[in-house]
């Protein structure tokens, strides 16, 4: 008889596992040629360009869509479809922009490049940067503490340890950019089109398995950028005439941490600021919580007007839920992660959603 994980054992364990896991040293040696020629700098770039496209073609992006029966089964809710970005090189869906920005960075003259990160980000830029051949400067909040670091350290990555929270690490980050000529890679700045762009991909893709647009697109939200970027690609889909409709954009954080789900649940016309002090971090809720959300207008602005909506997630949900999609559909998600199928369920067991589809956007670890 299969025994169930305690809360407290699931608590342990991803604290000793916290953020994602990808396959970086398969993909090193699977591309290697083509990584080698886009970092030499004695190369022609027209050359580097070549092998970095290539790169981004064969190991970025086109990630897995499963249906998972098992849950529904479990919530009462047909045709639910996990995006599972676990199968990026980092294992979250932060290598699309990560990669995209890197080649921009390597187009555009830029031998180095920085960001400011509390975890996965920075790996998937480290990663990014170390197959461009770019310097890599990654500013990280002085106080936080992620075995993530080790691994943007191993790929040559220069830590900076700046800051008490993460907006302020965003801001040192970019104002050093402005001062060194670096390319910034932050969000909210002169690359925000290009990263929602590198989001949008995931809209192309869930169309490309589906043919339509599905009725809800439920996904984690923390400063906003990926479920902008969704919402960004399936508008250019439906505008083209290649979806008939626009699905409902849903989004799903830690539990009173969000300045986007705190504005859709008070019906403010913006997202206005958290007090940082009232905010506390835990190893689970982390990738989520933001003060202050840097693509939030354009998030709140989606959910409203595709009709969709915004919820809270405890970290207890979170970690039943991560639980859960790992005993019933085999893949090991962050817990974080699941804040936009929490968002979704809740709502279906007020107001009972419609059979249709629905697809939920997921990071996680090796499946």
């Amino acid at each position: 008889m299969h025994q169930e994980t305690s809360d407290a054992d699931e608590a342990v364990r991803h604290n000793l596992m916290d953020g994602a896991t990808g396959h970086i040293e398969e993909i090193t040696r699977y591309v290697d040629a083509q990584r080698k020629m886009a970092a030499d700098t004695a190369a022609p770039l027209e050359a580097r360009l070549e092998a970095y496209e290539d790169i981004i073609d064969s190991e970025v992006g086109d990630t897995s869509l499963v249906r998972a029966r098992n849950i529904e089964r479990e919530m009462g809710l047909r045709q639910i479809y996990l995006k599972f970005e676990g199968g990026n090189p980092t294992g979250t869906q932060k290598d699309r922009i990560a990669f995209s920005q890197a080649m921009d960075a390597l187009r555009r003259g830029f031998d180095a490049i920085t960001m400011a990160t509390c975890g996965n980000y920075g790996v998937a830029v480290a990663l990014a940067a170390s197959f461009a051949g770019l310097r890599c400067i990654i500013y990280i909040p002085a106080g936080y503490h992620t075995r993530r670091v080790k691994e943007m350290a191993a790929l040559g990555a220069e830590i900076v340890r700046e800051g008490s929270d993460y907006e302020r690490a965003v801001a040192a980050s970019s104002e050093r950019a402005a001062r060194e000529e670096i390319y910034d890679a932050n969000p909210g700045g002169d690359n925000t089109l290009l990263q929602l762009q590198a989001y949008g991909r995931i809209s192309y893709e869930i169309y490309d398995e589906l043919r339509d647009a599905p009725l809800v697109v439920a996904a984690p939200v923390s400063n906003g950028t990926t479920l902008a970027g969704i919402y960004k690609g399936f508008l250019s889909l439906y505008r083209r005439g290649k979806t008939s409709r626009m699905p409902r954009i849903v989004a799903g954080s830690s539990y009173r941490k969000n300045p986007i789900v705190r504005a859709f649940l008070r019906n403010t016309p913006r997202c206005e600021d958290l007090r940082p002090e009232s905010i506390r971090e835990t190893s689970i809720n982390e990738p989520l919580i933001n003060w202050h959300a840097i693509d939030g207008e354009q998030t709140l602005s989606a959910i409203r007007e595709t009709r969709g909506w915004a919820g809270n997630a405890t970290d207890r949900k979170m970690r039943r839920f991560s639980r859960l999609i790992r005993e019933r559909e085999g893949l090991d998600v962050l817990p974080a992660s699941t804040a936009g199928l929490i968002a979704m369920i809740d709502h279906h067991q007020e107001q009972p959603l419609a059979n249709d589809r629905y697809v939920v956007v997921l990071t996680g670890r090796k499946s």
